[in-house]
């Protein structure tokens, strides 16, 4: 008769008063009340210890790994504080700050879901995947601008972000309330004058900087000038600029979402409290969770205040950009930009057929001089 629940007590109360009173053998009594030999002696060592005959809990009186209230309160304060961040992010944050003892990355998790701090299409979103990465800081650096947004005072707020492609270190975060190109070259400089000169800057072929792949811009013009290669990605392929994108991701969650901006001033003041926490706080998956400024310096090619036009060695074959924008070649003209007006570029033969425009220490186009085309307007190093 196996023993019930809503009476176990009372039924183990008989079986004990049925052994005390040796009418039937101990293997009779276990048959009848449906348990084993061993649990017949554990309810017979206990009513000999003076022990209740109640179920006790199944919960261990030590446990060890039981992560404390303290730490958890910390756990769940941090990610209030920054409710993107997740387990990992978390912990190596808190290590960063001198805690120690501090429970498992798993733990964290179960500790967030716990306290419903995580959902699943929060931790689908938040997949890692990998992406081609540049081996020193300042090799490349990204640029764009995150999508324009309305402020409290109906301006439109368009932030302008450069982000080093290698350590992930956010160069620049600069609330502005237009595209224009001045604005953005007085931006630049100051990032230049503060971090140096990359080696390459890769952007989209949007205003300022790109001119939707028919020309060449005054960005591209000033950039070869100081001998940083501009970069422009495939039209309609924002995904060049991966990086860039995903930390435009994190700036719209951690910020945007969060907060309504009432101006550029205090966008502003906002985008410098990002940006501290995101390079010096904030764990970085691609960077093994260390912090972006771990993986920084700056650059050692100093900001060219006054850029000059480039020199050419004597003997060398030039033309002059006209003021329409047109060089000439074998008596037929090519357009290349508004930008290079009244500037020289050197033709260097690559074939019979074909000769490659230059200026200064950049290829800047390929000319096939039998079909009288141009076939390519790609800048690169020569």
């Amino acid at each position: 008769m196996p023993w019930e629940n809503k009476t176990v007590e009372k039924t183990r109360k008989e079986f004990i008063q049925k052994v005390i009173q040796k009418e039937t053998s101990l293997s009779e009594l276990c048959r009848e009340y449906g348990i084993s030999r061993p649990t017949a002696y554990k309810w017979i060592a206990r009513f000999k210890n003076g022990e209740g005959l109640e179920d006790k809990s199944h919960e261990a009186y030590f446990k060890p790994r039981k992560t404390s209230v303290e730490k958890e309160e910390l756990i769940l304060y941090t990610r209030e504080e920054h409710p993107t961040w997740g387990p990992r992010k978390i912990k190596r944050s808190l290590e960063n700050k001198g805690f120690v003892e501090l429970p498992a990355t798993s733990t964290i998790a179960d500790i967030l879901k716990r306290n419903n701090c995580i959902s699943k299409e929060a931790s689908d979103a938040h997949t890692p995947w990998k992406r081609f990465e540049k081996e020193e800081p300042n090799e490349m650096w990204q640029m764009d601008h995150k999508g324009n947004f309305g402020l409290s005072n109906g301006i439109i707020c368009y932030p302008m972000t450069i982000l080093d492609d290698c350590s992930r270190f956010s160069l620049c975060i600069n609330a502005k309330d237009n595209e224009r190109w001045l604005p953005t070259k007085n931006c630049l400089v100051t990032v230049f004058r503060e971090y140096g000169l990359p080696k390459s800057i890769l952007s989209d072929n949007g205003n300022p900087w790109g001119s939707g792949g028919k020309g060449y811009t005054m960005f591209d013009v000033w950039m070869m000038q100081m001998n940083v290669l501009p970069i422009h990605g495939r039209i309609l392929h924002p995904q060049t600029q991966g990086k860039d994108e995903r930390f435009h991701r994190t700036l719209k969650e951690d910020v945007l979402k969060r907060t309504i901006l009432r101006d550029l001033d205090h966008a502003q003041e906002e985008f410098d409290k990002f940006r501290y926490c995101y390079n010096y706080e904030r764990p970085h998956e691609s960077l093994g969770l260390d912090v972006p400024a771990k993986h920084y310096k700056p650059s050692k090619r100093e900001y060219i205040e006054n850029p000059q036009e480039p020199e050419y060695d004597t003997g060398k074959t030039l033309r002059k950009v006209n003021y329409k924008g047109y060089i000439s070649i074998d008596k037929h003209r090519y357009f290349l930009s508004d930008s290079l007006i009244n500037k020289y570029i050197e033709i260097v033969p690559t074939s019979e057929k074909s000769v490659n425009l230059c200026y200064g220490e950049f290829a800047i186009a390929k000319v096939d001089t039998e079909e009288k085309k141009i076939i390519s307007k790609r800048i690169y190093r020569r």
